[in-house]
């Protein structure tokens, strides 16, 4: 027979499940309901840019990210899905603590985000991002055009409508580290059916993929010629290492 106090926490187990999940399905209407809000705005770039300035900080001023994978390269990446990123920051429904300030809506208006996202991808790609050591490539291109392609794109490329982000010319770390946080469920706003492809993934699967991904070039005239700085910034500007020397 089953004691009491075992019934009363399993009932009690099954409401804070219950709960956590209405939680979660309301998260998921106000940030879609956020979206179409700020999709439906028309981008001021001037303001975009001024924005960006903040971003920069982190992403460096021609958001190429880092090569140590804690920041990503932005540069060129739909609009949608920078929008998308940064509302579900906001919403609770991704964690990333040191976006959340940057993210907050005293801080970041609807405007101001279709304004910096706009800005972002029209901003030229990196010449030279981060790619894997290249040892199992030819597994990497099989799991990518089986698992992969259909929603990211041939070429990585994504697709806005879906809000599928481009992940061609992203740097190898992070592209690895965040398909380990779907596979391990800290990346909470991951795509549901990408979680349980990846959840079938070897450790060696997602390293070769990652590798070849890192490996997809981008369109030519979407990638900025070596040595690029990006203009809008003086060369004054203390936290890209490229300027330092100038």
């Amino acid at each position: 027979m089953t004691k009491p106090y075992l019934k009363f926490a399993s009932a009690l187990l099954s409401i804070a499940i219950s709960s956590a999940a209405v939680a979660s399905e309301q998260q998921d209407l106000m940030a879609k309901k956020e979206i179409t809000q700020t999709l439906s705005l028309t981008p001021d770039l001037e303001n975009g840019k001024k924005v960006f300035s903040t971003c920069a900080l982190c992403h460096s001023p021609e958001g190429w990210g880092t090569e140590d994978g804690s920041t990503p390269e932005i540069a060129g990446q739909l609009t949608p899905v920078i929008i998308k990123q940064i509302i579900d920051i906001r919403q609770g429904n991704r964690d990333n603590p040191t976006m959340i300030p940057f993210t907050s809506h005293m801080v970041m208006s609807k405007q101001d985000m279709v304004d910096v996202a706009t800005y972002l991808e029209r901003l030229k790609k990196s010449p030279s991002n981060l790619t894997g050591p290249g040892d199992n490539l030819e597994l990497g291109e099989k799991v990518y055009v089986k698992e992969c392609a259909e929603c990211h794109g041939a070429n990585g490329e994504g697709k806005a409508e879906k809000f599928y982000p481009k992940i061609h010319g992203q740097n190898y770390n992070y592209l690895l580290r965040q398909m380990m946080w779907i596979k391990n469920g800290k990346r909470k706003n991951a795509n549901k059916n990408m979680v349980k492809q990846i959840k079938r993934f070897t450790e060696e699967d997602i390293t070769a993929v990652i590798d070849y991904v890192s490996r997809l070039k981008p369109n030519p005239s979407t990638v900025a010629k070596e040595g690029w700085a990006n203009p809008d910034f003086p060369t004054s500007f203390k936290h890209s290492p490229k300027y330092k020397d100038k």
